[in-house]
């Protein structure tokens, strides 16, 4: 391993390094714009020039490490490069910071006031391009801030292998822009280019204008659109910005999802389904447990399901595999014996033009813990018969009319749904966002989610549900 010297101290690099990937990983930060660690090389940005003894300035980011080079990365010439770079990178940005929705998280903004920090030395009138382009049904792209670091170009061409985004013309009129006959709108990791974007250039429609940064704080958890279970972000509301007037539910809703890096799973990527996810946790939800649709306290709809299951000879259970390893556990080991025949049954099928399955993310299971769900239980239809006498479904997806006319059904559900009041005993339950759990993935990795918002008065946690259930009601022994 060659031994090279950053700023007069010592350190180990590998042969097949550059600078920059030595120096961030020693703990010693280059500032960059056009590089990222998942794609090529392009070189374009020169924000990440060092000083080399013996060879002068050139960029950290496409120069081989070599035994025995000493590196600068702080001198007077280096200070004095980087300021010329983000003078000329700020010469016809339009320093919009006030209504861009990259505002306190735009690495020019932090770039300028650690390295430049001064006025723009033109005095004359910004170059002016296109506002707001609509790059697809997702995305906008403001030309006018775009500073061509080119990163989203090459996550279409070597990510998603879209090839949707080029460059039109060169020089001092070019524009990022659509492929002929490839809309990105296609794409389904389109949204990643947004995350990559180190300026305000691309902006998502979803959270546009929606809310500053700074209001919002970033809870980790887990995707569960497919059986890949990727990390994520969800980002919402912190309570000292809660809003308490105009529409206060503001205060509990998901602003934005945005990848959580993992390498054993998703690496810094999602797909868009997992931006999406605000579609699935906010619909309309059941907040009133109930005894063939009518309304009743928590614990008599507790106690009359604890009869049904005390009297049934032949109870099947039909086994969500959105419950969480800790759900699954509990009812495994509170329930396990009573319903023996218990089966995992698959609450969400793909949607109509969903992208099934691909080499990058995206799996054909459209279930988050179908893994952990099959360790546990049968999987499959189960079969009735004549003498079945109690049906207990947990979650969605799931028929009624397949049931048995002559069984009582117990259903435990988050949403709104027309078999909520057909159920002899309803028990509404709540969702990931309001809850700590775990899943796990199709390859046996287990990511852990937190709860952003709490759960309603009468709603249930599945887990401390199922112990209850477990007991005899009450006036009973």
């Amino acid at each position: 391993m060659p031994e090279i010297f950053i700023n007069g101290q010592a350190v180990q690099a590998r042969e097949d390094q550059t600078v920059l990937q030595v120096a961030l990983e020693n703990g010693v930060f280059v500032p960059y714009f056009c590089w990222h660690p998942q794609l090529s090389t392009a070189g374009n940005c020169r924000m990440c020039l060092v000083e080399v003894e013996g060879r002068g300035l050139d960029i950290a980011c496409n120069m081989p490490v070599s035994a025995g080079m000493k590196v600068f990365t702080d001198s007077d010439d280096v200070k004095a490069h980087r300021k010329a770079i983000l003078q000329f990178i700020t010469l016809n940005h339009p320093v919009d910071c006030g209504i861009c929705d990259k505002a306190g998280e735009c690495t020019l903004q932090d770039y300028h006031y650690a390295y430049n920090g001064e006025p723009s030395l033109s005095v004359d009138a910004k170059v002016r391009s296109t506002k707001y382009y609509n790059l697809s049904n997702r995305i906008l792209l403001d030309n006018e801030r775009c500073i061509l670091c080119l990163r989203c170009t090459r996550f279409t061409h070597e990510i998603s292998k879209s090839m949707a985004l080029g460059v039109e013309r060169r020089g001092d009129v070019s524009n990022i822009r659509p492929v002929e006959d490839r809309p990105l709108s296609e794409d389904p990791y389109s949204d990643n280019i947004v995350d990559l974007c180190p300026v305000g250039a691309l902006q998502s429609r979803q959270f546009l204008y929606k809310s500053r940064v700074w209001y919002l704080k970033a809870t980790p958890s887990v995707c569960p659109g497919c059986s890949r279970g990727c990390t994520i972000q969800v980002w919402h509301r912190k309570p000292e910005w809660f809003v308490k007037s105009l529409d206060q539910r503001q205060n509990t809703s998901i602003a934005r999802i945005t990848p959580l890096e993992n390498p054993a799973v998703n690496g810094p990527w999602i797909c868009n389904k997992g931006r999406d996810l605000a579609r699935i946790f906010e619909r309309v939800r059941a907040d009133q447990p109930m005894l063939k649709g009518r309304p009743v306290p928590a614990v008599e709809a507790i106690d009359a399901a604890r009869r049904l299951i005390g009297a049934a000879r032949h109870p099947v259970a039909l086994v969500s595999n959105w419950g969480s390893n800790e759900e699954l556990d509990s009812f495994k080991r509170h329930l396990g014996e009573v319903f023996v025949h218990a089966h995992v049954k698959t609450d969400w099928q793909p949607e109509e033009g969903e992208r099934l399955e691909d080499d990058l993310l995206i799996r054909p299971d459209k279930n988050p813990n179908t893994a952990k769900a099959r360790e546990l239980f049968d999987m499959g239809e189960p079969s009735y018969h004549d003498g079945t006498d109690l049906v207990l479904v947990w979650g969605e997806g799931y028929d009624f009319s397949r049931i048995p006319p002559q069984a009582k059904i117990i259903f435990l559900n988050s949403y709104l749904a027309p078999e909520n009041g057909h159920a002899d005993v309803f028990l509404p339950i709540s969702i990931q966002t309001e809850r700590a759990g775990h899943y796990t993935n199709f390859q046996g990795v287990v990511s852990r989610f937190e709860p952003c918002f709490p759960k309603g008065e009468s709603v249930l946690d599945a887990e401390a549900l199922f112990k209850a259930l477990e007991a005899p009601p009450r006036g009973h022994t």
